[in-house]
């Protein structure tokens, strides 16, 4: 049987863990070809113009594999939210989408079971966290929770300002840190810090 000339830049991304069409493109690859090859077995098509290659071992917990996938395959993206709340556990929320934020000026990326929320100050609280060998970017805790009084419901922030004052071993609430940022975004927490601190 012939052998594609594309097989040799294929390989290149059977071990990348998450790649576009559009970078698969710039390499030479046509899109026709990505196809041809998701047939083969070769790479693995995630979702529209997103694919996996099929010889990585990820090496992720089960449980954030799916959330590690789509947060690489947005590379100005930011685990934020209910997607952040529940990887800090201060929620009781059962994360059924996938919470991405991305810079207000960008186009909102389409990917299944997946929430884009388009925001401003998106280095505001930006830090990154590590899912099996894999660096993805997050909003700190104090981040999430002044997002969670701007975009969830008023029992959800309140209940994960909750569970951020109660002191963890290893972690203590910084109190500045969330008055900070509360000003920066225009939010208004200081009542709800005050009637569950004292």
């Amino acid at each position: 049987m012939k052998k594609s000339k594309y097989a040799p830049k294929i390989k290149y991304f059977t071990k990348k863990p998450v790649f576009t069409a559009a970078e698969a493109k710039k390499a030479g690859i046509p899109s026709r070809m990505l196809s041809h090859f998701c047939e083969k077995g070769i790479i693995e098509r995630i979702s529209r113009g997103v694919y996996m290659g099929t010889q990585v071992d990820l090496d992720i917990e089960f449980q954030w594999e799916d959330l590690a996938l789509v947060a690489m395959s947005i590379p100005k993206g930011v685990i934020c939210l209910i997607s952040a709340l529940c990887y800090y556990e201060l929620t009781d929320q059962i994360m059924r989408e996938f919470w991405i934020a991305v810079p207000h000026s960008s186009k909102s990326p389409k990917r299944p079971k997946t929430r884009i929320v388009r925001m401003r100050n998106i280095h505001l609280g930006q830090t990154k966290i590590k899912i099996g060998n894999y660096s993805l970017k997050i909003f700190d805790k104090e981040r999430t929770i002044v997002d969670a009084f701007r975009y969830l419901s008023q029992e959800v922030a309140i209940k994960a300002l909750q569970a951020y004052l109660l002191p963890s071993e290893g972690y203590k609430p910084n109190l500045n840190k969330l008055m900070t940022y509360a000003k920066q975004l225009r939010v208004d927490i200081q009542s709800y810090i005050l009637a569950l601190a004292t």
